[in-house]
């Protein structure tokens, strides 16, 4: 039986201000030993690297304001650390984004700028963006600064449960894995990472699989917040230091959600339960590799929901 510890975030301060709050572990059902953090705004981990990057700009710098293109949980992020410092932040979102996630920009101060749903079309109107205001660019994942936020995950986890073995994050553009990656095999290199993706969006899996960077000419899933192809920042992290990737259909991200809805009484979005999804998984479960796997943790990386497309996921 595994004992599966999840830790969502923990804890991030400014000016002596707790910005997110831990939450005692506690027990349910086959899952044991929760340990929870609720961010009360911007609700996902991007909050951890978009600080990073926005705090360690020097002031003539920062004064400029912030440029980056994000379908949502990074844009949201970067705009309430751009507010903490007093900052502007030109954010370019997708058409295609949640609503939910584009109000959150809006309510922390973002100046939204449309864009079409490509990585070409957000990349160019961001390049656009940077040429008129000369601000700074902060990469949604692509960015050390990034990365060595988004790695405190690691450092707070282990330093709560050293115990763990194995660590399940989502993947996208790496930006997360790629920090966790590097701090917990920092801390304890026989840790094990495994990646956790959409098969509408398998890119990595296909990338680790063939030695090199590959994208999709498009994507299919629920996850709205795994779209992203891999950087050259974070591919070699990927390549080197993340063990195994696990690919998981849409319907099983939805029944790992309505496990955190039903039973942990835990907002997840589709792209945050994606590590719960792989760990419930036929695959994960049968694979003699990843029998040794007995503390792992499993990284819930966001709760920002689009209520009418989560209600018909359901449905279908």
């Amino acid at each position: 039986m595994l004992s599966e510890r999840v830790c969502l975030l923990s804890l991030l301060y400014h000016e002596n201000q707790p910005l997110c709050i831990h939450c005692p572990g506690f027990s349910v059902s086959s899952i044991s030993d929760f340990g929870l953090t609720i961010i009360p705004n911007s609700g996902a981990f991007k909050f951890r690297g978009a600080c990073n990057a926005i705090f360690s700009l020097p002031d003539a710098q920062a004064a400029k304001g912030v440029v980056t293109h994000s379908s949502g949980n990074h844009a949201a992020a970067l705009s309430l650390a751009a507010s903490l410092r007093g900052v502007p932040a030109y954010i370019v979102i997708p058409r295609n984004a949640p609503k939910c996630k584009v109000d959150n920009v809006v309510r922390y101060g973002g100046k939204v700028i449309w864009s079409d749903a490509t990585m070409q079309s957000r990349e160019s109107i961001a390049t656009k963006v940077l040429q008129e205001t000369g601000a700074v660019l902060i990469h949604p994942f692509n960015d050390a600064r990034i990365i060595s936020g988004q790695g405190t995950i690691s450092l707070e986890l282990l330093e709560q449960a050293p115990e763990i073995d194995t660590i399940i994050v989502p993947i996208s553009g790496g930006g997360l894995i790629s920090g966790v990656a590097l701090a917990a095999k920092s801390i304890n290199p026989a840790i094990r990472i495994l990646a956790a993706e959409p098969k509408g969006a398998n890119d990595a899996a296909q990338s680790k699989a063939a030695g090199r960077i590959i994208t999709l000419p498009e994507t299919n899933t629920i996850a709205d917040g795994l779209r992203a192809f891999l950087g050259d920042l974070t591919w070699p992290v990927v390549r080197d230091f993340v063990d195994d990737i696990i690919v998981v259909d849409d319907s099983e991200l939805i029944e790992a959600m309505k496990l955190c809805y039903e039973i942990l009484k835990v907002a997840v979005e589709p792209s945050g339960a994606i590590g719960l999804a792989a760990v419930l998984s036929e695959s994960f479960r049968s694979n003699t590799t990843w029998n040794s796997c007995t503390n792992v943790a499993i990284i819930l990386s966001g709760g920002n929901l689009d209520l009418g497309a989560l209600w018909n996921s359901y449905m279908k």
